[in-house]
């Protein structure tokens, strides 16, 4: 496995923006299992309980799924004065509510950005029995102990892959698959972080180029799955974003 010749800057932290946040589920995050980005359990698949659902301006069709923010409560007597910030990673997508307006109820109608999070992440910046807290937020990198994970569906003749545990950036702009072949072929987006290639894969090794949507670095994972590789399995690579 390795990087092409050229590649961009690795992923550098965002300025302080203000937003909000309030959180759903309770202490056990069970109801952040699953999600909008398809990471399925979050426990198991390490992203754990310190997760985030974007409002839909910040999470950007699905690109934004993996992305890593810094949060931090400010100007509420609900904030707690010893802690100075949390990180949390984007696995779900708050829709809007439409039903309520902007500034009661409706928090994360566009073009607010909000941050729903998961009960034990809020729990770490705020009183929970504050509901909502002004905070402000920064984007920042995403820091992963080992390399790209694929998780595959669909079938022979079309490979649905969702990419997981994505360093640098967290996010994933564009994919594409090789098999035995000379030829990558490009990946479409599906939704959240899976990408969706209409091939005849079966029984060839398969290796991935990714391009980051932040920083546009490009990697490549080869032979990241072997020749029996099948679809409800989950692939480890050895390399990463930075």
């Amino acid at each position: 496995m390795g990087k092409p010749a050229t590649v961009a800057a690795s992923f550098q932290a965002s300025e302080w923006i203000p937003a909000h946040a309030t959180f759903y589920g309770d202490e056990s995050a069970s109801a952040t299992m699953g999600g909008a980005c398809g990471y399925g359990n979050l426990l198991i698949n390490g992203y754990g309980t310190d997760t985030a659902a974007l409002s839909s301006t910040l999470f950007n069709d699905g690109y934004a799924c993996g992305t890593c923010y810094e949060i931090k409560c400010v100007q509420s007597s609900a904030c707690f004065s010893n802690v100075v910030s949390t990180t949390v990673t984007a696995t779900n997508i708050c829709p809007p509510n439409w039903a309520e307006p902007s500034d009661n109820g409706g928090w994360c109608n566009p073009p607010r950005s909000h941050f729903d999070m998961s009960k034990p992440a809020f729990m770490k910046i705020a009183q929970w029995k504050a509901g909502i807290v002004p905070v402000m937020y920064r984007r920042v990198a995403c820091v992963k102990s080992s390399g790209l994970r694929f998780s595959f569906q669909g079938n022979g003749y079309w490979l649905l892959v969702y990419v997981m545990n994505v360093g640098g950036g967290g996010d994933i702009a564009n994919m594409w698959v090789k098999g035995s072949g000379p030829e990558w072929i490009s990946m479409s987006h599906n939704w959240g972080a899976s990408y969706q290639a209409f091939a005849t894969l079966s029984g060839q090794s398969l290796s991935f180029k990714a391009t980051s949507y932040t920083t546009k670095e490009t990697i490549i994972a080869w032979n990241a799955a072997p020749t029996n590789w099948g679809v409800g399995l989950t692939y480890s690579t050895q390399v990463n974003f930075s």
